[in-house]
């Protein structure tokens, strides 16, 4: 596969007088994970369709696994797998009906195809579950069927929208264990979520859409330092020794209630924090304890955005 797995340019699509994508651009390197979060109705299923080519785009140029959207259609989508927001599992079926008829839909029958269902019920640890119908399955179960089933073809580029939603935290991170395998066998995942944890666990990079612009990219530890706030607390064993401590450190505020922890604005660099020691070492204090806290996704969503990833949108 081509290093680069997708690259889109001025991808724009519209219903009526309502801008949906306004020009994005984006690019996914293969064999990585790669994050577009967004609130809801800015735009990221509407990226996932126009990429996977179940929606035309009004303008704008992608190519997708080394194809152009637009011309290649055809080879595109034999190179894409995509798990939708929803398990597209049917649920009258067993797991092992399910993945067969995803497996005779590609024309993978016979001993390949036996062997590819097996290989993928053991990856997915649905073995004793295999012939259970899929309605009795768990929310978490579904979603690895669902996965499975996208995979019966060995895709290149797997398009995951929004698949943990709906999950119990353990079944969530089940999930991540999952999406993390993939990526060392080289494919590439595109992944929308609005789990700021999420992208932060996985994504090699990340990408912010709001009101169809993509408003930032880069890693998540890039995007955090895009925001203000970074600061060192430092907790000490007497009041007097605070005290003394809010006098010597520009810029120290209380940082709890119980009168004793500092909080002081600083890049947690190993440099700021030994400048901060030496200070109150010179006058004789020492902190009791001393932690670094940085801005987290949900503070640059905020700040980037203007609002938290949980508000309904139209779209």
């Amino acid at each position: 596969m081509n290093s680069t797995a997708i690259a889109a340019s001025g991808l724009r699509k519209s219903y009526g007088d309502k801008a949906v994508l306004d020009g994005v651009d984006l690019t996914v390197d293969a064999g990585t994970i790669f994050a577009l979060l967004g609130p809801n109705g800015a735009g990221k299923t509407t990226t996932v369709n126009v990429l996977t080519t179940l929606l035309k785009a009004d303008g704008g140029t992608a190519r997708v696994a080394g194809h152009d959207l637009a011309t290649e259609t055809k080879a595109v989508r034999a190179s894409i797998g995509v798990t939708g927001q929803f398990a597209a599992v049917d649920g009258l079926l067993t797991g092992e009906e399910n993945l067969r008829l995803m497996a005779d839909l590609h024309r993978l029958r016979g001993k390949d195809g036996k062997r590819v269902i097996t290989e993928l019920l053991e990856r997915f640890d649905l073995i004793e579950s295999a012939r259970k119908p899929a309605a009795s399955y768990s929310g978490g179960m579904r979603r690895k069927l669902d996965l499975a089933m996208t995979l019966v073809t060995k895709p290149g580029v797997v398009f995951l929208d929004e698949p943990t939603t709906g999950l119990d935290p353990r079944s969530r991170r089940t999930m991540w264990e999952i999406v993390r395998e993939l990526t060392t066998d080289g494919v590439t995942i595109f992944l929308t979520t609005q789990y700021l944890e999420e992208a932060d666990q996985l994504a090699d990079r990340i990408a912010v859409l709001d009101h169809g612009h993509i408003v930032a990219e880069g890693t998540a530890d890039e995007l955090k330092r895009r925001v203000p706030g970074s600061h060192i607390r430092l907790r000490f064993t007497a009041a007097t020794e605070l005290a003394t401590a809010a006098q010597i450190l520009p810029g120290a505020t209380a940082a709890t209630d119980d009168g004793l922890t500092l909080s002081v604005p600083g890049d947690g660099s190993s440099t700021t924090l030994r400048a901060l020691l030496d200070l109150l070492a010179t006058h004789g204090i020492e902190a009791e304890q001393v932690s670094i806290h940085t801005p987290d996704l949900d503070d640059v969503f905020l700040a980037l955005t203007g609002h938290a990833t949980t508000e309904a949108e139209a779209r």
